[in-house]
């Protein structure tokens, strides 16, 4: 092994270990390319900095940016609780104990509450551009999201003018940047103005910017005597090249640009919205005067500095991982389509998914996987809302599934990929959203459950909705919600070993859902501790008596959730030296006798307590294999038994499901150490999914890489990218598992860098024909111990702070450099 460059500064984690074997072309950009306007919202390119979102269209005679801003949402404030439910309560627990699934089923729909709000869009920007656009030279036209810079252009010539458009969202000055300009003198000519499908009010004020006010429906999407909802207001300022064109109103409303050389375009938007529990009505917030006074301050800077500042602030986090996959040199030929794939930049990304069924290309694989850390770094910053079933993305009044987030998979796997890869801080909403329901969750559970501490059910929305939702138990009732989430606590401790965080922010979340748990599970059949009433997400089943129901008791999801949480409580408490608390004493006792996972006739995990007839064997949802992943309570070493039984459930679950599905297999098939059957799952996402017939498909890639249900979720984004890095990395707080699910004939050559695992570890490591070959680890501020696996080796590696290390394929320690 020759000598390594280990350090740059700055540098991020990405940049600490250069091996040998990093592959000379690394700097094949990262982009996803139309060679075309959208013709559907799916062809559109996303960009956002967290709050404010967009979706560029790329239109030649009129361009259309859909504008979203995260706080906009119908409703109001709610209650969250109904006293009618106890006695319901009792009445459906007798029917369970009884065996009348069918008829506790029927009962438990009148324990369902009220539908959560819905997600809204701004509005949209439209660009009219003069008659010299009404033809252009389609070969000359291009439009690219370059992940790198988060950055879209869009580049065409019309009339012998090559046009030049450049987008991005600046997370440090909240604006949305657009340059146009032309390579000849005052040829840039377009009108601009600002609409919604909103109720709005649009004008340009003495500063000749644009204003569009509006507001939200206080309740209802669609109807009368609504409250007063969310207001809000958007401005457009607009700036012109020095001594060149000229900006005129019209109607009151737009702004005409003519015979300029470049033009820039800002946009920034505010809400009343004021913390999940302010009214509306009651909000101090003046979304206008905010507006305002953030364009004020962004004026101070020019679009180059604008521009710069929205790179280094996105690279510093987007930089920490590096990811290079390619096919074995063995088996790749100088006539391999992946290779003119490769080298031809013209081809449009959908022909490379398109493709991708026979090419099989990696480097889309590298695309699809920084394309769900683009997205996660764009829609989910410090200080905004929690990622939504669309993350922020959204043109329409009343989205799919009301755009809200569901708590039975859908918000957790938007944030599975945030510490693997990197991305911790974009996790930051997820724990004040959990903040928040526990403080609603409180009321929901003393109310409804007569219990202590908190609960949450399916879905919530930006008033931290903790109620069963409206409709069918089969869905709504389902009380581990707010369980499932804090898991997600104790996960980001093992991660980054913060005890500031395990104590002030996590324990008490953490110890107040256990509190509910232990007065939720109730004495059951055998002596052991159950849950009744129980479902599993989504998923019905045949009673006995032939009849179909979902209400039973003690799900293998309810269960697992539990064993996971009252897990991550007494690990805690051992951590912040709580271990004689009562309650940590109440789990301990009740840890043994929770109802235990078990084997069906056929040798598959069962989903419910009892071996029902399943209707639906191939079902979306694969609840009942939580504790594999992500939870960590069925392991190969420890029960190796249930992995077997965990291989047959996802043999008869079969292949076929939405987007979430597919990548949940996928994580899933790569905690089990099953590297052929992961990569099916991931080669089986890349379907291009046609908008006008989407109907047709299960799960896939839209033209601009979203993930489809369909429609577009944007939750199979975010579990692509940690499921590859399941493939990749596996970890506990003692051990790392290298290349643990390795597709070693499809990957036989890559290097990552940068990816995090438990005990606060960074991994970079590089391997060759399917072989490991060098391994880098690091830890900031963490002396630790890690056992170091890979295919049957075993090593221990002694980890001091600011050090770095590498091993050999042997897993050797060869070399160690100081960090700083």
């Amino acid at each position: 092994m020759g000598d390594r460059n280990w350090m740059k500064k700055p540098f991020t984690d990405s940049d600490v270990w250069s091996p040998s074997l990093e592959r000379a072309d690394s700097s094949r950009p990262l982009e996803i390319r139309f060679n075309g306007p959208a013709k559907h919202w799916t062809d559109a390119l996303a960009i956002g900095n967290g709050r404010l979102g967009a979706m560029v269209w790329g239109g030649v005679a009129n361009e259309t940016l859909n504008l979203n801003e995260d706080t906009l949402w119908t409703g109001t404030p709610g209650d969250y609780t109904d006293p009618g439910v106890p006695p319901i309560l009792s009445e459906v627990r007798k029917l369970v104990d009884d065996g009348q699934y069918a008829t506790a089923t029927t009962a438990a729909l009148n324990m369902s509450g009220d539908q959560s709000s819905v997600y809204q869009l701004l509005g949209d920007m439209k660009l009219d551009f003069d008659d010299s656009h009404a033809t252009y030279d389609e070969g000359t036209y291009k439009r690219v999201l370059d992940l790198d810079t988060a950055t879209v252009k869009v580049v065409y010539s019309a009339d012998e003018v090559e046009y030049v458009r450049e987008y991005f969202t600046s997370n440090p000055d909240q604006v949305i940047a657009i340059k146009i300009s032309g390579n000849k003198l005052a040829r840039v000519n377009f009108t601009v103005y600002l609409d919604s499908k909103l109720h709005h009010h649009s004008y340009v004020n003495d500063k000749n910017q644009i204003i569009m006010d509006g507001s939200c429906p206080g309740l209802e999407v669609h109807g009368n005597g609504n409250p007063q909802g969310i207001q809000y207001s958007a401005v457009l300022d607009l700036q012109i090249s020095d001594g060149a064109g000229a900006v005129r109103v019209l109607d009151g409303r737009k702004l005409r640009v003519e015979g300029c050389n470049s033009a820039v375009i800002l946009l920034v938007a505010s809400s009343s919205f004021d913390g999940p529990f302010t009214q509306p009505v009651d909000s101090k917030r003046n979304p206008k005067s905010s507006s305002l006074s953030i364009m004020d301050s962004v004026k101070r800077f020019s679009y180059a500095d604008l521009y710069a500042r929205h790179v280094n602030d996105y690279q510093a986090l987007f930089h920490r991982v590096s990811l290079q996959l390619s096919k074995s040199s063995k088996n790749v030929t100088v006539n391999d389509s992946s290779l003119r794939e490769d080298t031809d930049e013209t081809i449009s990304t959908a022909e490379r998914v398109r493709s991708f069924k026979t090419n099989e290309d990696p480097s889309l694989v590298e695309l699809l996987f920084q394309y769900g850390r683009y997205l996660l770094i764009a829609c989910s910053r410090p200080g905004t809302q929690v990622a939504n079933l669309q993350g922020i993305w959204n043109r329409d009044i009343h989205p799919p599934w009301d755009g809200a987030p569901h708590l039975n998979i859908n918000l957790q796997m938007n944030y599975w990929p945030s510490l693997p890869c990197n991305l911790n801080e974009c996790q930051e909403p997820l724990f004040d959203y959990i903040s928040s329901l526990s403080i609603n969750g409180k009321k929901t559970a003393e109310v409804n459950y007569k219990a202590s501490g908190w609960v949450a059910h399916q879905v919530s929305d930006i008033w931290a909705k903790t109620s069963p939702d409206r409709g069918q138990a089969v869905w709504a009732l389902w009380q581990m919600g707010g369980a499932w989430l804090c898991t997600h606590l104790w996960e980001h401790y093992t991660y980054t070993m913060d005890n500031d965080f395990l104590r002030n922010k996590a324990y008490s979340l953490l110890e107040s859902c256990a509190s509910f748990l232990l007065d939720w599970l109730i004495e059951g059949r055998g002596g052991f501790l159950e849950t009744n009433p129980s479902t599993s997400p989504e998923h019905i089943f045949i009673s006995p008596d032939g009849k179909p129901a979902s209400v039973s008791y003690s799900s293998t999801m309810d269960m697992a959730i539990i064993n996971e949480v009252f897990s991550s409580i007494v690990s805690a408490a051992e951590v912040l030296g709580k271990n004689e608390d009562d309650l940590i004493a109440r789990v301990r006792k009740a840890q043994p006798r929770l109802y235990p996972t078990q084997i069906a006739r056929d040798g598959s995990i069962m989903e419910w307590a009892q071996d029902f007839e399943d209707p639906e064997v191939h079902h979306r949802h694969v609840s009942h294999l939580f504790g594999i992943f992500p939870g960590h309570t069925i392991t190969l070493e420890k029960t190796p038994d249930l992995c077997k039984a965990a291989e047959y459930t996802l043999y008869k679950r079969g292949e076929d499901g939405p987007g979430w599905s597919t990548v949940w297999k996928a994580a899933l098939w790569a905690r089990l150490r099953d590297s052929n059957h992961a990569y099916r799952m991931i080669k089986h996402l890349f379907d291009l999914v046609d908008p006008d017939r989407e109907s047709e498909f299960e799960g896939g890639l839209y033209s601009n890489l979203f993930t489809a249900h369909p429609p577009f979720q944007i939750d199979a984004n975010f579990g692509f990218s940690a499921a590859v890095a399941e493939m990749l990395v596996q970890s506990t707080v003692k051990d790392l598992y290298l290349l643990p699910a390795l597709p070693r004939d499809k990957w036989a050559n890559g290097c990552v860098k940068g990816l995090k695992a438990r005990g606060g570890v960074t991994v970079s490591m590089c391997w060759r024909e399917g072989e490991l070959d060098e391994v880098g680890l690091w830890s900031e501020n963490q002396n630790t111990v890690k056992s170091l696996h890979y295919r049957g080796i075993t090593a221990t590696a002694n980890i001091s702070s600011a050090t770095v290390y590498t091993f050999d394929k042997q897993l050797n320690c060869v070399k160690t450099q100081s960090l700083f």
